[in-house]
């Protein structure tokens, strides 16, 4: 008697059943992941700012809101930096200032573009004295 071959039916159905149980498991996560990984991309981009707010500071005795060329002239990989904003697909970056102040502040803000799965993270914020917010929440 020669062995059948091949696979059957209900043991293909088994296997479509489990890859769609890791599917269903696994795509959440992933997207999770991507949320926090694009808030930490823009959490960085918001400590360079600071840091080169602060070399402003001490080079021309106040801060700058130029976040392109002719202020703080910020290249990062994924951002597109021009005028007073950097934007990338999820996140637009900006970083008022008032030099009239005693001392003078600034606070650079993250704001989520609505209808990307960030739109939830809500706004962060890092100001001057190295405060940081998240939706008005204390901490990032």
């Amino acid at each position: 008697m020669r062995a059948n071959r091949g696979i059957t039916l209900i043991e293909l159905m088994i296997v479509v059943a489990v890859i769609a149980i890791l599917g269903a498991v696994a795509y959440p996560s992933y997207q999770s992941y991507i949320i926090r990984a694009k808030r930490s991309a823009a959490q960085q981009l918001m400590l360079k700012i600071a840091n080169r707010q602060e070399q402003y500071m001490l080079d021309r005795r106040q801060y700058t809101a130029t976040l392109g060329s002719g202020g703080l002239n910020i290249v990062e990989e994924g951002w597109t930096c021009s005028g007073t904003t950097c934007s990338n697909d999820r996140y637009d970056v900006t970083s008022p200032v008032d030099n009239t102040a005693t001392p003078p502040t600034y606070t650079v803000t993250a704001v989520p573009k609505t209808g990307t799965p960030q739109a939830s993270d809500g706004t962060l914020t890092l100001n001057n004295l190295g405060s940081k917010t998240r939706g008005g929440t204390s901490g990032w």
